[in-house]
């Protein structure tokens, strides 16, 4: 008897310890929760500012909480994102719903879409993403791996318009808002400035676009994980095209090692000023071309710099690293951003017909197939080469990539996967606006 008690109070014991030692951002769940609670008051009172620091609070407090809380939901974290997708969309509840008080989702709204917040973010996103790229490893890849990702990127997108046509969706409808989402590169890199683009082109705004195009995001990266997991398990039983991790049949791409810089405060200022003046040149180029949206001229600007190796070793340090700050502390406040000012769950709701799913599911059926004929043509494994340039472009960006990899126990192949995002969701922005111009 004495030694069940022993065994119920160290079991209790766990419990607490487990509470009190579980962290949401660095910060223990019980003063994260006080931090909840100190905001939810200054909310009921009407004191949370409504200059940058109120939104700030809001979107870094319950950003972070429901991305927590979304890594935490069985099928949620598996399946449908994780806590990326859940950040969004609980977000988007608590504003729809009346939660929050209306001053401060007007307040939230403002400084999300009018005050730049998301301009800062993806520009440090860019310019740090591309910059760290291994430059080597772009350039041997380009040979190989980059056309076969973009000849299946092509010929998805002719896939999902010419089905949009026949079930009455339409050509340029489904290209829009499933092909070009679903191949972006994920949320904050792709479906948020897809839908600057698209609300710059139509002289809208974008709260309006993104409500449509999040969706197609969503459920082909649920899709890209599902069919990882059935190639890659199909893979077992066809040793001739599966390379169990390797991409390539012969020879090399590199080690495709991330790269990895030691954090300097200085630095990380100067990464900001990089960052910063990357996007400034994108303005600057859409100033003389309005036709081409200033992340397209930005995003083409950073890959000449690194293909040219133009930017002397520390100044791309500073931008990785500085690109890893935000990334690290912002990517769950733009999230919840997005979900607060921009996903209208009204315009969701009606995009989730039939139709809607059958495209997704020609998009990554589409892109899957071919990249892995086309893989082949190029000297690459077939269920590799499916997995990496095929369904890691119907993902939502990096923890896209991770689930899907994940799924195909295939995380050696990051660095491709990566590359292939990075590539073929710039070259959608930069080609989105001329679509839209042409097809709208």
């Amino acid at each position: 008897m004495a030694q069940k008690t022993t065994t119920a109070t160290a079991v209790e014991e766990k419990k607490k310890e487990g509470f009190w030692s579980t962290k949401i951002t660095g910060v223990s769940l019980p003063l994260y929760l006080i931090m909840v609670l100190v905001l939810i008051i200054a909310m009921a009172l009407g004191k949370l500012p409504t200059n940058m620091i109120g939104p700030i609070a809001v979107l870094v407090i319950f950003g972070n909480l429901f991305h927590f809380i979304g890594t935490k939901i069985p099928i949620v974290k598996s399946y449908l994102g994780g806590g990326s997708v859940f950040a969004i969309f609980a977000s988007a509840a608590i504003a729809t719903f009346g939660i929050l008080p209306e001053y401060v989702v007007k307040s939230t709204e403002n400084f999300v879409s009018n005050m730049g917040f998301l301009d800062f973010y993806i520009a440090a996103l860019i310019t740090g993403s591309i910059l760290g790229m291994n430059r080597n490893l772009l350039m041997k890849a380009s040979v190989r791996f980059i056309p076969v990702a973009l000849i299946s990127m092509v010929f998805s997108f002719f896939a999902v318009g010419l089905v949009g046509m026949l079930i009455g969706n339409g050509f340029a409808n489904s290209v829009l808002y499933i092909s070009l989402p679903a191949m972006a590169g994920g949320v904050g890199a792709g479906a948020v400035p897809l839908s600057t683009i698209y609300a710059n082109v139509l002289g809208t705004d974008a709260s309006s676009i993104i409500s449509r195009l999040i969706p197609a995001t969503a459920m082909t990266n649920v899709l890209a994980i599902i069919g990882a997991a059935l190639v890659a398990r199909a893979g077992q039983s066809m040793p001739k095209f599966n390379g169990n991790g390797k991409l390539m049949e012969k020879g090399d791409l590199g080690d495709g090692k991330p790269r990895t810089v030691k954090p300097s405060i200085p630095q990380l200022g100067v990464g900001l000023m990089v960052s910063l003046t990357f996007f400034i040149l994108g303005q600057i180029g859409n100033y003389f071309v309005p036709k081409v949206h200033a992340y397209a001229f930005m995003i083409i600007i950073v890959v000449i710099c690194k293909i040219a190796n133009l930017l002397p070793e520390y100044y791309e340090d500073a931008a990785i690293m500085f690109n890893n700050l935000i990334v690290k502390n912002l990517t769950a406040a733009v999230l919840a951003g997005i979900g607060i000012a921009l996903l209208n769950l009204n315009v969701l709701a009606s995009a989730l017909t039939w139709q809607f799913v059958v495209l997704c599911l020609t998009s990554v059926i589409a892109i899957s197939v071919v990249s892995g004929f086309v893989g082949r043509l190029f000297g690459l494994y077939p269920i590799e080469s499916t997995i990496t340039a095929g369904l890691c472009n119907n993902s939502m960006g990096g923890t896209g990539n991770v689930a899907v990899l994940s799924a195909a126990n295939r995380m050696e192949l990051i660095a491709f996967a990566q590359m292939g995002n990075r590539l073929g969701g710039a070259i959608v922005l930069i080609i989105s606006g001329f679509l839209m111009q042409l097809l709208s």
